[in-house]
């Protein structure tokens, strides 16, 4: 005969599930609050790291990692291609991970969309993981570009 488990109180139960709720939320909140945040970031690119045929651009490259699954690749393409489009020598290169998926290992990418600031040297000056915020991805750029020289 196997023993009988203690039910639990309904003090107890109600207890447990707000405090479940509370942690989601606040795990939740603080996801919310860092995606979209230029961080600074190291290393250096090339085209073929990112298996990529196109170029980079002589100026800065805007580098987004995406999925075909992802639902805010597409809009997220869209401001890094009218930001380059803004500025000469910027080039916008989308890497789809599902083709690469070795890119994903190299440079550690965990979310889609996420995106890499690239300078003329090729080093990466920033990195933002979930969809850019448009004033501080434009400011990090003007940062990297060394003023705001639009065409």
């Amino acid at each position: 005969m196997r023993p009988y488990a203690r039910a639990m109180s309904p003090v107890a139960a109600l207890t447990l599930l707000a405090a479940l709720v509370l942690a989601a939320t606040a795990v939740g909140l603080v996801q919310r609050a860092r995606a979209g945040r230029v961080r600074t970031a190291a290393g250096t690119v090339t085209a073929t790291d990112l298996g990529a045929t196109a170029p980079l651009g002589t100026r800065a490259t805007l580098v987004q990692f995406s999925t075909p699954t992802c639902a805010q690749c597409p809009g997220t393409a869209r401001l890094l291609a009218g930001l380059a489009a803004q500025h000469a020598g910027v080039v916008h290169l989308e890497v789809d991970l599902t083709r690469h998926p070795d890119v994903a290992d190299r440079f550690d990418v965990l979310q889609t969309p996420t995106t890499l600031l690239v300078d003329a040297g090729r080093s990466v000056r920033a990195r933002i993981g979930g969809a850019p915020r448009r004033d501080a991805l434009e400011h990090e750029l003007r940062t990297v570009l060394g003023g705001p020289r639009a065409r």
